[in-house]
């Protein structure tokens, strides 16, 4: 898989929004950051996640400001190191989250968390006041982002994404979308979510006193320059297994062929990050069927025939298992607009 090395400047632009809502000058940051303030005009439309990390620390700095100026009230820097000591001591995610979540609901009313688990399914919902009405897509990404990562190093293994829910439109860089989040991007949705199996929130918090003292060494900045690809075995696998669709998903042996290893080193890389074949698989199975209920030009019995399943009625029951409501409820609440 391709490493990407830089990002798009139409994210940068995004970027720096806030600062300018705020009244600073992106000439300015650039100065800061050592970073030729003629990069927003160059012919190449890219700029290195080195400078890009460096533009972020500077942003804080000047702002001082972990929310880039986006918020109305600041978020001091400190604020996400102080959210890590809060949590760490919790025992699982799913405590780590209610409490991340509790922590932004003391701290301010212009972001909050939120999380819900229906069938086999958590939802983790971010949403944020938008009090300064700016193009506030960058930071919503940037909080999802910064969520994913950090819910990935608390229990030391990739969160496996079934799904990623945006309530704006698609902007500019939303082609870059397919390595940040490995896993299908709706866009124009009720809400910003991501969601994913509910067996993740009952894993241990993995990290301590020290990690957590090494992370944040470079936190929160270090997380927002991971604008890069997922580069995970997990979501490797995941990828290959979408693109094939339902109807010629290939076998374990075939996915390892593909990756160029042998089976018993598909296995163990993937109980490395904590995710096996089966639970992959089944993930992008029902990221499948959300993807055809979303529509309305495929009618429900045959999804079913296309997810596999002999008679509509077992397809019923399997997706009531999987979300808490049945296929013809969910596309009646989630059908996209």
């Amino acid at each position: 898989m391709k490493r990407n090395t830089s990002i798009p400047l139409s994210l940068l632009r995004d970027h720096f929004l806030g600062a300018a809502a705020s009244g600073v000058e992106s000439s300015e940051i650039l100065h800061l950051a050592g970073v030729s303030d003629k990069v927003l005009e160059a012919a190449q439309e890219r700029l290195p996640l080195e400078d890009f990390g460096r533009i972020v620390r500077a942003t804080f700095r000047r702002l001082n400001d972990e929310s880039s100026g986006f918020l109305q009230r600041p978020l001091k820097p400190g604020t996400f190191a102080l959210m890590c000591q809060v949590t760490i001591t919790c025992p699982n995610l799913r405590r780590a989250l209610l409490r991340s979540g509790r922590f932004f609901h003391v701290l301010t009313d212009e972001v909050s968390y939120q999380l819900t688990e229906q069938g086999e399914e958590a939802r983790l919902s971010v949403a944020s006041a938008n009090r300064r009405r700016l193009d506030d897509r960058f930071f919503i990404v940037s909080l999802l982002v910064i969520v994913i990562r950090w819910a990935s190093w608390m229990i030391a293994r990739p969160l496996l994404l079934e799904r990623i829910n945006f309530a704006f439109t698609p902007p500019a860089y939303a082609g870059e979308f397919d390595n940040i989040f490995p896993c299908r991007h709706y866009f124009r949705q009720r809400e910003n979510s991501v969601v994913f199996s509910r067996r993740f929130l009952e894993m241990p918090v993995a990290q301590d006193a020290q990690t957590v003292t090494d992370f944040l060494a470079q936190a929160p900045e270090c997380i927002l320059t991971r604008y890069r690809a997922d580069h995970s075995l997990t979501a490797a696998v995941r990828q290959l297994l979408q693109r094939a669709g339902s109807s010629e998903s290939p076998n374990f042996d075939s996915v390892a062929e593909r990756l160029h290893m042998t089976t018993q080193t598909l296995r163990r890389r993937l109980k490395e990050e904590g995710n096996a074949f089966r639970d992959i698989k089944d993930s992008v199975r029902r990221d499948t069927a959300v993807y055809h209920l979303s529509r309305l030009d495929t009618p429900i019995n045959d999804i079913a025939e296309l997810m596999g399943f002999s008679e509509p009625s077992a397809f019923n029951r399997a997706f009531k298992k999987w979300t808490g409501t049945t296929p013809g409820s969910y596309r009646e609440k989630h059908q996209q607009r």
